[in-house]
């Protein structure tokens, strides 16, 4: 069943045009994730859907109901906002019961949903605190269960964890997560963390200037990134990219880099003229190997060790620096030479012209 859904929404700003047809069917307790470079408009996607930003065409659908000239209060939605938005005059008791209290809500009700809210998020021993006593950590939950004692149909989340420390934010991540599992409620969650996005997420989308990039499973953007633009998004560190040349023998295709030919099976390669294309491989699909059998070769210039894994960054010429994966307790050291193949099976191909994949 679709909770909420984006039809053909666009928004302007005078003659500027920001989001441009946005289509998303989101599911009864999906936990949806918009993630994006800066400026990409995922906020004011987000904005949109809360009503604190004019919708400039096309149909927003909430709970079956179109509700494109409704007031936020109407919209039976709460939002968490990055700044935690708590008034500092408050307890975290009247903090999470003040939206009910202005809608006149039963006190009985209140203190039931509140207490319950609190034992949710374990915040009961700071109920009568306000919030310059609180940690970052425990301004966000009093944040959460503010949004929570609403009951709504739907939680819309902008960049939560943005002010937290990096322990902080796995914690939180870690919390959003449980409360979810929980509560099953539908969720849109904003970040331009790809890390938060891939380990939240039943689904994500991929913007890039207003427009939809991809839409799909985490671990489906990973493996099948349709462009270019989601290839190097999706992925910490990044994934290596080059140029090589496209050839036609006969009726089959195979790549050219330097004196390497590898011959191409599958769908999609046949419609590509020969030229120019650019070849994507992850770090970890990259393997040392004698260095007759490189397709990279070049020193190694950092080692970022990390514990659980060891990133090589290597100078392969040009300028250009190619990122390996290597086992953890792997020996190596700045300058020495390496040499490295691709998994073929894992090698992504990208048109030049438009970056949409071709096989």
């Amino acid at each position: 069943m679709t909770a909420i859904a984006l039809r053909q929404i666009r928004k302007t700003y005078g003659s500027l045009e920001v989001i441009h047809d946005v289509d998303i069917d989101i599911a009864s307790g999906e936990f949806l994730v918009l993630v994006g470079p800066s400026g990409c408009g995922k906020s004011t996607l987000l904005r949109m859907i809360a009503g604190l930003e004019e919708i400039s065409g096309g149909v927003l659908d909430i709970g079956g109901k179109v509700v494109n000239a409704l007031p936020p209060s109407e919209r039976d939605i709460a939002m968490v906002f990055q700044d935690y938005a708590l008034y500092p005059h408050m307890s975290v008791r009247e903090n999470m019961a003040f939206g009910l209290k202005m809608r006149g809500t039963a006190e009985e009700t209140i203190d039931r949903r509140v207490s319950h809210a609190a034992g949710i998020l374990k915040i009961e021993p700071f109920l009568d605190r306000r919030p310059a006593q609180l940690s970052g950590g425990q301004r966000q939950r009093v944040a959460m269960g503010r949004a929570i004692v609403r009951e709504p149909s739907a939680f819309l989340f902008d960049e939560p964890l943005s002010n937290l420390d990096a322990a902080l934010r796995v914690e939180m991540r870690l919390e959003i997560a449980k409360l979810h599992n929980r509560m099953k409620a539908t969720t849109v969650y904003v970040t331009h963390d790809q890390v938060e996005a891939m380990t939240l997420a039943d689904r994500i989308v991929v913007l890039n200037a207003g427009r939809i990039e991809q839409i799909g499973a985490p671990l489906d953007l990973y493996h099948r990134p349709a462009s270019l633009f989601v290839a190097r998004f999706i992925g910490s560190p990044t994934m290596n990219t080059m140029t090589v040349e496209l050839m036609s023998h006969g009726n089959e295709k195979a790549l050219s880099f330097k004196d390497r030919t590898l011959p191409l099976a599958g769908a999609g390669t046949a419609r590509i003229a020969p030229g120019a294309v650019t070849l994507g491989i992850r770090p970890e699909d990259l393997t040392a190997c004698p260095q007759e059998e490189a397709w990279f070769s070049g020193d190694l210039a950092v080692a970022e060790r990390l514990g659980s894994q060891t990133y090589g960054y290597v100078e392969i010429g040009e300028a250009r620096m190619l990122t390996v994966e290597f086992p953890r307790d792997t020996p190596i050291r700045v300058g020495d030479p390496i040499h490295v193949r691709p998994n073929t099976d894992a090698i992504h191909l990208f048109e030049k012209a438009s970056g949409l994949r071709i096989n």
